[in-house]
């Protein structure tokens, strides 16, 4: 039977009957992350990887499999911003199953994608792949972006990959990780030292599932920073555009699959949101990722992306103390946000290598 290179099926609900093709997604997803990060804690589940592939209103994903016989082999993720004038779109996944790969598999789903993109108006294609830290000293000729200290094997298979289908590294992500249980008390320590210490007239706001009313639309602004403000290397990232709704539609859909959603703001005294910082608590996992942390340029220098994040990990131990380790990314040239990672005990384990077409 020949190679079927098509979306892939969604049921109605992850449970339901017809939702084989949903969960050999997700377990393939799973199989993938473990080669690539030597874990699968931070895998979406069925349901998660559903809530996704039906977004619509503010994102657009698309699942796209690789079929031989009715058994799914490989797959490519894409996904784009719907507002008028953005023109780039996100390969955030593309894999296949390791017993069929050099089959040329991985460049038809990446021209598929590439097509879905192009159909939709977003033809700046940028792709991402992960990378375990290698033991030792590194040999072989190594791959460096524009910016930044990091570096990746010549050889690896996804440089290989992105290098003979005309894509250039534009950034380097680094991944790491951050032991949690056990430090409750510490990380009281010194939010305690840290509010001794603070005099600038900030206050902190905290919430859990959803934002205040009367923060929502300046913690908009704040997210829309955070597609602006970080380094971008040589990645032409797009505008994503926030509003009210927006955060409102995050919230929902974070509810929707199980997640857990810890936030912090830092609030001027305007009123105005300064600052923010989020912890996501996956569902049937001990891990948390760390989303978005940000202090707006005008307020920077006052060690509010400490404070903010000290205060969201001593929730965090009240919230659920059975949670085990927290996960961050971090562009590898964001050397003030590194700084306050190591700080806390953030230690890299990875890295994502970011590529785009000159």
């Amino acid at each position: 039977m020949a190679l079927e290179i098509r979306p892939i099926r969604l049921p109605e609900r992850a449970d339901a009957p017809d939702a084989g093709e949903l969960v050999a997604y997700a377990d393939l997803l799973r199989r993938l992350d473990v080669e690539a990060l030597g874990t699968s804690e931070l895998t979406r589940r069925p349901r998660e990887v559903l809530h996704d592939l039906r977004r619509a209103e503010f994102a657009t994903y698309t699942g796209i499999g690789a079929f031989d016989g009715g058994r799914l082999i490989g797959l490519a993720e894409v996904q784009w911003e719907v507002d008028d004038g953005e023109s780039t779109s996100y390969v955030e996944v593309i894999g296949v199953h390791p017993d069929r790969r050099r089959e040329g598999i991985g460049s038809r789903l990446l021209a598929a994608a590439e097509v879905a993109a192009r159909a939709a108006g977003r033809p700046n294609t940028v792709l991402s792949a992960d990378h375990l830290v290698e033991r030792g000293e590194p040999s072989g000729p190594r791959l460096r972006p524009p910016q930044g200290d990091g570096d990746i094997p010549a050889d690896a298979p996804a440089a290989r990959f992105a290098i003979a289908h005309g894509y250039a590294l534009g950034q380097l992500y680094r991944v790491s990780a951050m032991d949690v249980a056990g430090r409750a008390d510490e990380f009281r320590r010194r939010l305690a030292e840290a509010r001794s210490r603070a005099s600038d007239g900030y206050r902190l706001v905290a919430w859990q599932e959803r934002a205040p009313d009367h923060l929502v639309d300046s913690l908009a602004i704040a997210h829309e920073r955070m597609s602006t403000d970080p380094p971008a290397g040589a990645i032409e990232w797009g505008l994503e555009h926030w509003n009210a709704s927006r955060i409102r539609d995050g919230e929902r859909r974070s509810r929707e699959v199980g997640r857990i959603g810890l936030a912090v703001a830092a609030v001027a005294a305007d009123g105005e949101v300064a600052g923010f910082t989020e912890l996501s608590l996956l569902p049937d996992s001990r891990a948390v990722e760390q989303w978005d942390t940000i202090v707006l340029a005008p307020h920077r220098g006052h060690r509010l992306g400490m404070r903010l994040k000290l205060e969201n990990l001593v929730r965090l131990q009240a919230t659920d103390a059975s949670r085990e380790r927290v996960y961050t990314w971090n562009a590898d040239e964001n050397e003030h946000m590194l700084a306050i990672n190591l700080d806390l005990g953030f230690r890299p384990f990875a890295l994502e290598s970011v590529w785009q077409r000159p």
